[in-house]
């Protein structure tokens, strides 16, 4: 009986140890399998029967055995709930600008499976299909947003009173999207600015955002407006601005979860995996210092481009995480491959022992990648450099292709994108 426990603690034991020495996405299968698509410009979709337009003023299902056409801006009124059968097509006009808006006091509850994924996707056919055809998708919630006077208008030509967000319930609940792929999400407003693939703002911790694949969006593929999230198993995949934006107070807890973008897709402001901000200086947004400021605290990250970039297009290679002034983060246990710094740092940051403290970057994997952290202020570099040098933070650089560092790094097949043993 000693014998039996002593072997039960050192199996629990060595197992601990695994899971913690693990980085980038983990797990003992390939979570990526069966119900992921990284082809989807091509694949064969049946033509939609239903149209859905207008408001939602009742609850609802849209159910596997029928397609369906998204068209114009779709909202979900405050207390109805729009429940989406597992394996449902839900298919994206593409000459209106087409989104779902579930709004502040509404739900949606799209819980797919590995083999049922639920899909959002391009209108167009086989081949035509192309970032941008439509919106995305927009989920309201009245948890707390660093925003004068605690409530957002999201602008994205909606109806200035359905697209209100923001209050005091971090707790709150709307709904469940599981198994869930967005494609070809982005298309411009009329004032000219590209929708996200999946906005979630002032959304609370009861909220449950697991397995989303978001391809080929024209903006960002995950934005958070404040609110209070936790969230895991995401997939960003050519994004052509950021994969995850993070904004406005949120506070979040991300993990096992990827950025693969693509060397040649980039806005005008630059684009990363993880651009981190309280307020968008861009647009001149004041700070309010009595409510929160963004915390993000990623664990099990995989950072990477799809092609190895070689000497003679090393421009294309750019960091992989901004960090703006008042806004922090805590990075563990994740790879970060093919980019030329892991963090640039906003020029507005005066840094200092103090700030770096508060920047934890730990036990990672820095494959093909030059520098850890930079700003344009050269005078703060060296204090960056030598802070990330520490060897109990446990970073180690390497140089390897993605087919000797990934289990399967081919787009052509179902990539497997854990780090190989």
């Amino acid at each position: 009986m000693k014998k039996e426990l002593l072997l039960l603690v050192f199996f629990t034991f060595t197992l601990l140890i695994k899971a913690q020495d693990t980085k980038g996405i983990s797990g003992d299968t390939n979570w990526l399998n069966r119900w992921t698509n990284f082809n989807p410009k091509t694949a064969s979709y049946h033509d939609a029967s239903l149209i859905i337009t207008g408001t939602i003023t009742s609850d609802t299902t849209l159910k596997k055995e029928n397609v369906y056409v998204l068209v114009g801006t779709v909202y979900v009124d405050p207390n109805v709930t729009l429940t989406i059968e597992a394996g449902t097509l839900i298919r994206c006009d593409t000459h209106a600008l087409t989104t779902l808006v579930v709004t502040k006091g509404a739900k949606i509850i799209a819980e797919g499976t590995e083999t049922d994924p639920i899909v959002f996707t391009s209108n167009k056919g086989s081949g035509d299909r192309n970032p941008g055809d439509w919106g995305g998708i927009i989920i309201l919630g009245d948890a707390p947003i660093n925003k004068t006077g605690g409530i957002g208008i999201l602008d994205f030509d909606l109806e200035p009173e359905k697209a209100l967000y923001g209050g005091d319930k971090s707790d709150s609940d709307s709904g469940i999207l599981k198994y869930v792929r967005i494609e070809f999400s982005g298309k411009r407003t009329r004032g000219n600015k590209p929708v996200n693939g999946l906005s979630l703002a002032g959304v609370g911790k009861k909220t449950i955002v697991e397995y989303i694949q978001v391809t080929s969006s024209d903006e960002d593929s995950f934005q958070f407006y404040g609110g209070y999230i936790n969230t895991s198993h995401l997939v960003s995949f050519r994004s052509a601005d950021d994969d995850f934006d993070f904004t406005q107070g949120v506070q979040c807890n991300i993990s096992n979860t990827i950025a693969i973008r693509s060397p040649f897709l980039s806005d005008s402001y630059g684009s990363r995996c993880f651009e981190v901000e309280t307020v968008d200086t861009r647009k001149g947004e004041g700070l309010d210092s009595n409510k929160e400021m963004t915390r993000i605290n990623a664990t099990n990250i995989t950072m990477m481009h799809t092609e190895d970039i070689g000497a003679e297009i090393e421009g294309l290679k750019h960091e992989a995480i901004l960090i703006q002034e008042n806004a922090f983060l805590t990075l563990t246990n994740s790879v970060i491959s093919g980019f030329s710094h892991l963090v640039v740092f906003a020029d507005g940051i005066q840094i200092s022992t103090q700030y770096l403290d508060k920047i934890i970057l730990k036990d990672l994997l820095i494959n093909d990648t030059r520098i850890i952290g930079i700003t344009k202020n050269i005078s703060f570099n060296s204090i960056i450099s030598n802070w990330y040098q520490n060897k109990e933070l446990g970073i180690e650089f390497i140089k390897l292709k993605n087919e000797e560092l990934f289990s399967s790094a081919s787009m052509r097949k179902k990539p497997d994108f854990r780090v190989k043993s």
